[in-house]
């Protein structure tokens, strides 16, 4: 039952859609009819500029963190910030979020695809797993110019870190599975990268 509430409290915070927000009180525009039509962090960089963007990112974190956390707490679970115990509280709270993230209900369920609100929740699961899993991610981003490979990387390098670790290996599915949507959230930028078409990062503003 636990993980039905948890998944569910988790949608709801998931279902605070910030670029879509960010994007109707900064741009006065609907942040999917733009650039990618994502509706994520990068997309709002490139087209309502930096600072746009890193108020989606920050938000978008913390509603990862904020449902870990708060499910953590009811259930009275463990992480990084709060101890041992049981991380799958946590984890579903997460799983939760990217599903209200990607799937939000209000708006016809089209939304972004997850990346920031996922390494909020990865970072409350373990600060070891979270350290690897940001660093593959940084050195993708800059080896490759690519944020979409740094999101493929980072959500494939993490269920498999856990399991490294041997966390709970209940919490590992669920992190492999967040890692499917993720690469099905992706699938335009998996087909772009193998044709050469996918635009490398940049914060410039576009008219």
């Amino acid at each position: 039952m636990f993980r039905l509430i948890c998944l569910i409290i988790g949608y709801a915070i998931g279902c605070i859609q910030t670029a879509f927000i960010v994007g109707r009180l900064v741009g006065k525009i609907d942040i999917r009819s733009y650039g990618s039509g994502n509706a994520g962090t990068t997309n709002v960089t490139r087209v309502l500029g930096a600072k746009a963007g890193a108020i989606v990112f920050i938000c978008d974190i913390l509603k990862g963190i904020l449902a870990y956390m708060i499910c953590s707490i009811i259930f009275k679970s463990g992480g990084t910030f709060l101890g041992s115990g049981s991380i799958l509280p946590g984890i579903y709270a997460g799983a939760g979020v990217i599903l209200g993230h990607d799937f939000p209900f209000y708006l016809k369920f089209k939304g972004g695809k997850g990346i920031a609100s996922t390494l909020g929740f990865i970072l409350c699961i373990n600060p070891v797993v979270a350290a690897i899993t940001y660093v593959f991610g940084f050195a993708a981003v800059v080896i490759t110019k690519y944020i979409s490979v740094s999101s493929l990387v980072m959500t494939l390098v993490c269920p498999i870190v856990m399991l490294i670790f041997k966390l709970e290996k209940e919490a590992a599915i669920v992190m492999f599975l967040v890692m499917v949507l993720a690469y099905y959230q992706h699938r335009g930028n998996i087909k772009r990268l193998i044709n050469g078409e996918e635009n490398k990062f940049s914060i410039k503003k576009k008219s």
